[in-house]
């Protein structure tokens, strides 16, 4: 197959689904038991391909981002601003208490929701886990072995895929963080009416919040839904 056929082929599939493709999902979409279809391109040639499209978006709008779970094409965050504008809908709003629950779980994993309240100096509201859970950003990765066998919760996949990150080794060191305050600016996440004053209400009032906007090229849908995706962890 020749190079530009088998870029084109990538580039439509990536723009046809509606969640990222892993190189394995991209080699499947060739089969070699078809009589009129030509040799399937190997692994190397399928990633040459997307290291082209990845080059070619440079002068473009958009950008070909290789996340966790595969290779999607997504705007480029310098024009959220402007494409955010499409919908008229608000992005999901966040207290300050939810992100600083969701950093904890993502640098301390796998946590129990008491060494959580320990760290916070606060309860955990029974929101914020359910929140975090129906985003599949989160999930149950065990039991501790103590009296009651406390939930142990970690990230999920779906968590990489939204804030753009391959693995938990792509997350800013806390080290550049100078403080859970920061980490949405760190994450490359849009801010609004953020308050720097301590929060004490874990119930996600109207103060204390964030906004997050996914920069991809199915925004609408994430905005609106949570993404049906793989049940793997980030470890796996």
């Amino acid at each position: 197959m020749n190079p530009q056929q088998l870029k084109n082929i990538i580039e439509a599939a990536l723009l046809a689904a509606d969640h990222p493709l892993s190189v394995d999902q991209l080699a499947a979409l060739f089969n070699p038991t078809q009589p009129d279809e030509e040799e399937p391109p190997t692994r190397d040639e399928l990633r040459q391909a997307l290291d082209t499209l990845q080059q070619e978006c440079d002068a473009r709008g958009i950008e070909l981002k290789e996340v966790s779970s595969g290779y999607r094409f997504q705007v480029k965050q310098a024009l959220a601003p402007w494409i955010s504008r499409l919908w008229e809908e608000r992005a999901p709003r966040y207290s300050r208490a939810l992100l600083e629950t969701l950093a904890l779980i993502a640098y301390r994993q796998p946590i129990t929701r008491a060494e959580i309240e320990d760290i916070r100096g606060v309860a955990v509201s029974s929101n914020i886990i359910k929140t975090l859970q129906e985003r599949e950003w989160i999930r149950v990765l065990g039991h501790r072995e103590v009296p009651g066998r406390p939930a142990l919760y970690g990230t999920n996949r779906q968590f990489l895929d939204f804030f753009n990150l391959k693995g938990l080794g792509d997350l800013p060191t806390l080290a550049e963080i100078n403080s859970l305050e920061d980490l949405p600016a760190q994450m490359h996440l849009s801010q609004s009416e953020h308050n720097t004053a301590p929060n004490h209400n874990d119930h996600g009032s109207e103060h204390n919040v964030v906004q997050l906007y996914p920069i991809t090229h199915d925004a609408a849908s994430d905005v609106s839904e949570t993404h049906e995706g793989h049940e793997a962890s980030t470890h796996g």
